[in-house]
C-alpha cells in the first residue's frame, strides 16, 4: 500500500555535495515522521536525520553542521542534503518513515530501499 522510493546515490568526491529525496505514495493519511538511516559495510545501521511533524529535527553528532534534512508535505517528500562529505559517509542511505494510512489511527513504519553513496577520490 506504500512505498517510499529513494533517489540522489552517487560517486562523490570528498568535500562534494549531494542531496537525496525520498517520496512517499499510497493510501496515506498522514506522516508523522521522516528520516534517513545508513549502514556501512560491517557496521551498524545508523540514524543520521530525522524530521517529525512540525518542523522538529535531530542529528547524528558526526553529519550535525554538514547535513540538512527538509520535508516538502505537498509531495510527501523527505530531503537529504549533504555537503562537505566525508569518506566515512560512504554507506547506503535508508529512507524511513512513520505514517498513519487511511481508514487506520495506528503508526506503520515503512523503509525505502536504500541508495548508494560513495565518496572517494
Amino acid at each position: 500500500q506504500v512505498q517510499l522510493v529513494e533517489s540522489g546515490g552517487a560517486l562523490v568526491q570528498p568535500g562534494g555535495s549531494l542531496r537525496l529525496s525520498c517520496a512517499a505514495s499510497g493510501s496515506i493519511f498522514s506522516i508523522y515522521a521522516m528520516g534517513w538511516h545508513r549502514q556501512a559495510p560491517g557496521k551498524q545501521r545508523e540514524l543520521v536525520a530525522v524530521i517529525i511533524s512540525g518542523g522538529i529535527t535531530n542529528y547524528a553528532d558526526s553529519v550535525k553542521g554538514r547535513f540538512t534534512i527538509s520535508r516538502d508535505n505537498a509531495k510527501n517528500t523527505v530531503y537529504l542534503q549533504m555537503s562537505g562529505l566525508k569518506p566515512e559517509d560512504t554507506a547506503v542511505y535508508y529512507c524511513n518513515a512513520d505514517l498513519t494510512l487511511r481508514g487506520s489511527g495506528v503508526l506503520h513504519n515503512y523503509w525505502g530501499q536504500g541508495t548508494q553513496v560513495t565518496v572517494s577520490s
